[in-house]
C-alpha cells in the first residue's frame, strides 16, 4: 500500500510475512557458516542475530568485522540504529534475555513483561462481561503467552505473575459486588466469616488494599479460580517437572 494505492512490489517480500523469515534462513545460511569458522558462539533467527563474546571491546571488534563481511560479501545493509554491543541481560532476542549471574539462564525480556501486563491490565478491566467469560478469554492469552515463553528459567518470576493476576480478579470481584448488601451475600455464600464480612462489607479502604487482606485471600482463594477454569502458568513447570 503506497499513499493509498494498492502497488504489486517487483522485489523482496512483505515485511511480517511466513515467507520472509524462511528466505532470511535461507540466505544468512553462509552467514552463520562464517560464524562458526571463526569459532564464536552464537544464536540466529531470520535477521535476528546475537553473537557472544567476553568482554566489550571484542563485541566491538567481532560486529566491526561481521558487519563488513554482511554488507560486503552478501550485499546486505546492516540496520545501524538496531545493531550494538551490550550487556545479554538488556539485549533481548525473540523476546529473551540470557541472564549472566551465576550459571547463564534464559530468561524473559523486561518489555516482553511489559507488553504481557499491559494485555493483562486490559483483559482484567471491569466489564459487564461475566467472570467465566472474562477468565476463558484470560486463560486462552496465559495459555498462548506461556507455550512461547515456557523456555524461561526464572520460575519464580511466574509464580508472582500468578498471584498478580489472581490479585487482580479480586479487585475485579469487589468492584463487582459493589453495594453492601450484594457484597456480603456473595462473601457469605462463599464461606468467609461473618464477621470479616462485615469488614469487608463496610470498610472505606480501597479496591487494591482489600484484595491483599487475609480474609479476601482465604475466600477467593486458588482453589476458587480454578474452579472458575483460570489457567494457573506455574502448572507449566510442575507438568515439566513430572
Amino acid at each position: 500500500m503506497d499513499q493509498g494505492l494498492t502497488v504489486s512490489p517487483t522485489e523482496g517480500v512483505p515485511q511480517g510475512g511466513p515467507l520472509s523469515p524462511l528466505l532470511s534462513n535461507i540466505y544468512l545460511d553462509s552467514l552463520d557458516k562464517e560464524l562458526e569458522k571463526r569459532g564464536h558462539k552464537f544464536v540466529r533467527y531470520a535477521d535476528d542475530c546475537k553473537i557472544y563474546v567476553k568482554s566489550e571491546r571484542a563485541g566491538g571488534r567481532v560486529m566491526s568485522s561481521i558487519s563488513r563481511f554482511i554488507e560486503d560479501r552478501l550485499k546486505l545493509k546492516v540496520n545501524g540504529q538496531k545493531s550494538a554491543v551490550g550487556n545479554p541481560k538488556e539485549r533481548k532476542f525473540l523476546g529473551f534475555v540470557i541472564s549472566p549471574q551465576g550459571e547463564c539462564r534464559i530468561e524473559i525480556a523486561k518489555q516482553s513483561l511489559q507488553r504481557f501486563k499491559r494485555r493483562v491490565r486490559e483483559l482484567t478491566r471491569r466489564s459487564h462481561r461475566s467472570s467465566s467469560a472474562l477468565i476463558a478469554k484470560l486463560s486462552a492469552y496465559l495459555r498462548g503467552w506461556m507455550g512461547y515463553f515456557r523456555l524461561n528459567e526464572k520460575v519464580q518470576l511466574i509464580d508472582t505473575l500468578d498471584k498478580w493476576i489472581r490479585r487482580r480478579l479480586r479487585v475485579l470481584h469487589l468492584k463487582r459486588w459493589k453495594t453492601p448488601t450484594v457484597r456480603y451475600r456473595e462473601f457469605n455464600k462463599l464461606g468467609m466469616k461473618p464477621v470479616d464480612c462485615r469488614f469487608i462489607t463496610h470498610t472505606t479502604a480501597r479496591y487494591w488494599y482489600l484484595s491483599g487482606t487475609k480474609a479476601v485471600n482465604f475466600t477467593l482463594n486458588l482453589e476458587y479460580f480454578r474452579r472458575l477454569g483460570l489457567f494457573f502458568m506455574l502448572d507449566c513447570y510442575e507438568l515439566k517437572s513430572n
